[in-house]
């Protein structure tokens, strides 16, 4: 075979090499092209958080501005998305006075949530002698006063959008649920929380993706 037979049958690969290559470049780009269209029509939305109840089991103060709280939550989330399901990757839940954490984060089990599907959580949430800056310690003791505790039950995770059998890559969340919870009132004589008793919230929260 001569060299220029050689030649000329190695060009011709490459062209048919570099046809292929544009061929599977152009493919790619209407695949991509038709699943963006399909996203701006699906209109994606965020899932909807309510805040139901919440039970205090413990929630006391000790010196020096020590904190240990025992309380459980029912939070209700629901996938308004007709045609996308949502994956629940990671779910932790823990609760905030006046900016501080206040308990450890509570974790919750992965879950898929299919269309207009609701899942409600029920976790316990709790912290032992968690130190209290000492601005919300005096906050505390007005709160009891007052007879009405403010917290915040915050989510923090990771979600998956599912469009027919495309999944996302993987989005925070972060759900943030105001709780104003009955507390001791001084005046009244109680001095503390009440107990083991559920207060019903139905509190929508607001959701961040």
């Amino acid at each position: 075979m001569s060299v220029k037979h050689c030649s000329h049958h190695d060009d011709r690969k490459r062209k048919i090499l570099k046809r292929i290559i544009a061929g599977l470049g152009i493919l790619v780009v209407i695949v991509l092209i038709i699943f963006l269209i399909t996203w701006a029509i699906l209109q994606p939305k965020k899932p909807r958080f309510v805040l139901q109840d919440a039970t205090i089991y413990t929630f006391n103060v000790s010196a020096p501005i020590l904190l240990s709280s025992n309380f459980q939550v029912t939070i209700a989330a629901r996938n308004p998305n007709s045609n996308i399901g949502i994956y629940y990757d990671t779910l932790e839940t823990y609760a905030v006075y006046h900016s501080q954490q206040i308990t450890y984060f509570t974790a919750i089990q992965p879950v898929y949530q299919g269309h207009k599907d609701t899942n409600i959580w029920s976790p316990f949430v709790y912290g032992t002698n968690v130190p209290v800056a000492p601005y919300n310690g005096a906050s505390l003791s007005q709160d009891q006063a007052n007879g009405a505790i403010g917290l915040v039950i915050k989510m923090n995770g990771r979600v998956r959008w599912k469009v027919g059998s495309f999944i996302s890559g993987r989005y925070h969340l972060h759900v943030t649920c105001p709780a104003y919870i009955p507390f001791g009132n001084k005046n009244s004589g109680i001095a503390g929380v009440v107990t083991g008793v559920k207060y019903q919230l139905s509190q929508k929260c607001s959701v961040s993706v």
